[in-house]
């Protein structure tokens, strides 16, 4: 049997590692394409760094694409590539439109191009939903975007909705709640928490500036996720799903949840700072993944309470590790 390829943009943000790890787990040559730039950031891949092949490429060069595709010729590509950080697309609206939404437009047409048999997933978000049209969200509830990210998103979403329609392509979009993991990015809610009670826990620092603590969030755990990812590319026909767990958690929650796995008080510790509120609030984001379970018969295997302390533990490892602490 052949060895099958997958191309994963986005190989060194938190799905694109665990993605590929998983993919490693079942057989694929991993092929990882990553941006020229000064500050590329492989701390996520270290450990499987030798088993991957990292090559450049850039959603903003449509050669780029064309020739990877035609160069590695890839049976399934996973598009996880964004500017993916919800406040800074109101600081560089442009620029996000650029790689959430036509980026995504120049990876469909270079595998139209070159080879139009290779299976494709889109990475949309729950951010589509914005101002929620109904609880909880499903695959058939209208999008109103909250965000130029979510604005951007949805153009990506229905491009590759159109792409799949008009020629045929094997195309699938993932509607992915919020998903968390010891490899988020620290500008992350979640993880700025965790790594705070952590870092609070430790002496390293004495309180943590938080923004709308009543916000809710549908958070799962990125390693079930990329999971459904892979699963959509293995089915029959093509489709989109929304991949959630199906609860809603505050901001408030997390922080007790956080600082209660390290012994502490979260009150004691945490400033709201209206700086950090966004301009329009997204509503009630809660997915209804019920066509995934029944379909792709997917289900999450952590709950929330054993994520956050999963992201406490490991941030206080690596901090012990960092500041030779016992």
């Amino acid at each position: 049997m052949t060895q099958k390829i997958a191309l994963i943009t986005g190989i060194t943000g938190q799905d694109g590692s665990y993605l590929a790890d998983f993919l490693l787990e079942k057989g694929y040559c991993v092929v990882g394409m990553v941006r020229r730039t000064s500050t590329i950031n492989f701390d996520r891949l270290k450990h499987i760094q030798d088993k991957i092949t990292i090559v450049q490429g850039d959603l903003l060069d449509q050669m780029s694409l064309i020739d990877l595709i035609t160069e590695y010729q890839p049976d399934e590509v996973y598009n996880l590539a964004a500017q993916s950080f919800v406040p800074t697309s109101w600081k560089q609206p442009v620029l996000t439109g650029e790689f959430t939404a036509l980026g995504v437009t120049r990876v469909l047409d270079a595998i139209r191009i070159v080879k139009p048999d290779i299976r494709f997933y889109q990475a949309s978000s729950s951010e589509m939903f914005g101002k929620v049209q109904a609880v909880p969200q499903t695959e058939d509830t209208p999008f109103y975007p909250r965000s130029p990210y979510g604005v951007a998103k949805v153009y990506g979403h229905w491009i590759t909705i159109n792409y799949r329609e008009s020629y045929n392509l094997f195309a699938c979009s993932g509607i992915l709640f919020n998903h968390e993991s010891p490899r988020r990015g620290i500008e992350f809610v979640t993880h700025k928490v965790t790594h705070a009670a952590a870092r609070i826990k430790l002496g390293l620092q004495n309180e943590v500036r938080l923004g709308n603590l009543d916000a809710r969030r549908d958070w799962g755990y990125a390693g079930d996720y990329v999971r459904a990812m892979w699963l959509m590319l293995q089915q029959d026909e093509p489709d989109d799903y929304v991949i959630s767990t199906g609860e809603t958690h505050a901001v408030r929650e997390l922080c007790e949840t956080a600082f209660g796995r390290v012994g502490l008080n979260w009150q004691d510790y945490v400033v709201v700072d209206q700086k950090f509120y966004r301009p329009a609030e997204v509503d009630m984001l809660i997915g209804d993944a019920s066509k995934a379970k029944n379909e792709l018969n997917w289900q999450p295997a952590v709950n929330f309470k054993t994520l956050i302390e999963m992201m406490v533990d490991a941030d206080l490892q690596t901090l012990k590790a960092e500041n030779d602490l016992d």
